[in-house]
Order: C-alpha cells, then structure tokens, then sequence
C-alpha cells in the first residue's frame, strides 16, 4: 500500500512538473475522446428521436414514389412531394369499413421557412408521437375560423409569437419567397405543446384556408383583380381537388398489409402505401451506415492521440535521466520507475474522460436548441448508456495498454544497471 501511495505521488508530481507539454496532450486527448463518445450518444438520441417522431399511424399515402421520400416530406417536411392525390380518392378511403380514421393534409407553403400544413381537426384529435401521446394546446384552440392558424411550439419560441399575432404566409416551401398571401393575413388562434419532433416546426391551417388562399392564383402568381378579401373568401365553398398525402389509422391492424396491397395497385390513381415503422427503420439503417462510419473514424482518431502520446512519453524518457537516477539512488525499484510511466499515462487519459464529459455536456445543452429548431431533434442530456460508458472505459484501458511500451524500456534499463534485486523491497 505504502509503495502504490508513493508511486501514486511521484506520478502526479511528474505529471505537474511537466503540465505545460502534457496539457496539449491532453487537450488533443480530450478532443478525440469527446468526438468518439458524442458520435456514439447522437446515434442513440437520434435513433430514439427518429422512433418516436410519429406512433399509432398504420399506413402514409400519397402520390407514387418512394417511401423513404414520403416519409420526409410528409413526417420531417423535408423535400416536397412528387404529386399530390385526388380528393376524390380520400372520399372514397372514407368510405372504407376498415379504415378507422384519415387525416388529410396539403403542403406546399410556408411562413418564414417553417412548412405550413393545411389539415382538420382529425390531426389534432388523431396524431401521435412517441409512446402513443397525442398532441395538446399549450394555449389557445384549433382553428374554427377560416384564417385561424395553429402554430407549433418551436415556431412559436423561436419567432416570438403569442396568441392573436397575425402573420402573413408565403406561397412555395422555401425559406425566402418573394410571393406573399399579403392580403388574406392569418391569426393565430393556438399554440401547439412541445413534442420534441418536427410537429414543433411546423404551421397549421385549415384545408379550406389552403384553397382560399391561392383563389386568383395562377403558377405562383397573383392575378390582379381575381383574390379574394378576407371577408369574400368566408362567403365560398372551399373543397378541395387534391391533397397532398393522408394518414391512415385502420379499425384492425392485422388489415394493414391488405389495405397497403389494395391501395398500391389501386387503378383509379397511382398510389403509394408505406408502413412508418418500416420506412422509418430503412432511413434510420441508411444513416446509421454513415455514423458507424463516423464511429469508426473517431476510433481511430483516439488512437492516434494515444499513440502521439507514447511518442511524448518516449521523447520526455531521455530527458529523465537524472530523475530516474536520483529515484534509482533512493531505492526505488525498476517496477515502481515503470509504473510511473503507467500511472501517468492512465491519469491523463482519466482526466480527458472527465473533461470530455464535461465538454460533451457543454455542447449538448447549447446545441440542443439550435438542433430543435432546424431539425425537430430532441437531444436531451441523460445518463451514459452501457455502450458509452463500455467506449469511456475502453479509453483509460487502451492508455494503460500504450504505456507499456515506454514502461517496460525503462524496467529493462533499470534490470541491466543492476536495480533488479530492489523488485522485492
């Protein structure tokens, strides 16, 4: 005991007389460890975020095309969609003994680079996300009037918005348009709770007000003469010709393949009929080749910092001579000399362990708003997963490997200078 304190001693006292060359050691260190532990904690936080973005949605139709493109513009409103459906094609889905319920919606707008979608109240009453949790009003209602918009809560943080403010809508989904529904402004009438997922970027409309809106348009344009004011366009029937996509809730789910079969061979119209959890598992299995990659980069950046760490350790060895010799000269053994080289390479790799943590948690805590906000990712902090913490202590484990090699040229020097017998006392 008395020797491990002593050599636990000598070694920090080393470690300090030496801080100025170690501390960039140990700063490069930290970098890897930090990029190797935050790649590993994204994937699990992004695989969970993915998973719980939408739940209790047997089927997504729309237009023909791939799922994986479906499942982006209509779940994470990335990208636009290849068509859009016949409304009459919804009618007859609601005519449909198996289907228990429909949600339609439309896209093809936006406010201040935030998709608007145009819906009914089946998306507020029907919707699910995570373990099977519907979506409440933080404040406010669902819209009843036909210029009510429904704002959801990253919208709502980010631009600043309260009840009743008024905003302006843009035609196109980009995040600059020079065309603006200027004349047939929007109140917003409610305020979506938090969700964590790409509802919280989102704008909600009326399906009625998505067709007022664009009265007097022609390809993305307003005609002069032909738009309707607010209180003209209340005056209209607005049903629409087509919609964008629908999310299909079946009265049993063991239908779910017939109707995914039906749907997709349907003659009236060419449809595509996708499983969320399936389309999701498939983006989630294409990312996830990209992060083990990333992963395995980090590894080895680990590495490199181990090994640039021998490489200090070895120059620093022959500028230790007159300390190896008064230590050598004091009784110490070629073991205890030995393991200082260990004990030193092990602490400054637990150092960087304890400073990664730290400058994981620093990163986590600014970026995680910045992530909601642009991506509808909930990155939240939370204990190490048995992965992580299997990566974190793989670090000091691999340090003390490194070590030996510097460890065991000092121990053999120490054997042929005639200090082995001193290995027992």
């Amino acid at each position: 005991m008395n020797k491990l304190k002593l050599t636990i001693f000598l070694s920090a006292a080393s470690l300090w007389y030496r801080r100025r060359v170690l501390a960039l050691v140990c700063l490069t260190l930290t970098l890897s460890v930090t990029l190797l532990l935050g790649i590993q904690y994204l994937r699990t936080e992004i695989r969970q975020s993915f998973t719980s973005t939408i739940s209790g949605t047997d089927l997504l139709v729309g237009a023909r095309s791939g799922q994986l493109n479906l499942l982006l513009y209509t779940v994470f409103h990335i990208g636009d969609a290849t068509n859009n459906i016949r409304w009459s094609t919804y009618q007859s889905m609601t005519e449909d003994s198996r289907i228990d319920w429909l949600i339609p919606i439309s896209l093809g707008d936006s406010y201040r680079g935030y998709r608007v979608v145009s819906t009914n109240e089946q998306f507020l009453a029907r919707f699910r996300y995570g373990n099977d949790q519907p979506l409440t009003l933080a404040s406010g209602d669902w819209f009843s009037d036909l210029f009510d918009v429904v704002i959801g809560a990253g919208v709502a943080r980010q631009l600043d918005h309260k009840l009743n403010d008024d905003l302006v809508l843009s035609h196109g989904g980009g995040r600059t348009s020079f065309s603006n529904h200027k004349d047939l402004p929007f109140r917003v009438s409610g305020i979506l709770a938090p969700t964590g997922t790409p509802v919280d970027q989102a704008v909600y409309i009326s399906l009625e007000a998505m067709e007022a809106m664009h009265v007097g348009w022609e390809s993305g344009v307003a005609i002069p003469g032909r738009t309707l004011s607010a209180d003209q366009a209340r005056n209209r029937d607005y049903t629409p010709d087509t919609i964008t996509a629908v999310f299909v809730g079946l009265d049993r789910p063991i239908l779910t393949f017939q109707v995914q079969r039906e749907l997709n061979q349907a003659r009236e119209e060419p449809l595509s009929a996708i499983l969320p959890g399936v389309a999701l598992s498939e983006l989630w299995r294409m990312m996830g080749q990209f992060e083990k990659a990333l992963l395995g980069i980090s590894g080895f950046v680990v590495i490199t910092s181990l090994v640039g760490l021998i490489a200090v350790l070895l120059t620093l060895q022959a500028q230790r001579q007159r300390e190896i010799a008064v230590l050598r000269a004091t009784g110490a053994s070629p073991g205890l000399i030995a393991g200082l080289y260990s004990l030193e390479c092990v602490g400054l790799a637990l150092a960087s362990c304890l400073f990664a943590l730290l400058l994981g948690a620093a990163a986590i805590a600014g970026l995680s708003p910045w992530l909601l906000e642009h991506y509808g990712l909930q990155i939240r902090l939370r204990p190490l997963a048995r992965e992580e913490w299997l990566l974190l202590v793989a670090v000091p484990l691999s340090a003390l490997a490194v070590s030996a090699l510097p460890a065991l040229n000092t121990w053999r020097a120490g054997r042929q200078q005639g200090f082995g017998a001193q290995d027992s006392s």
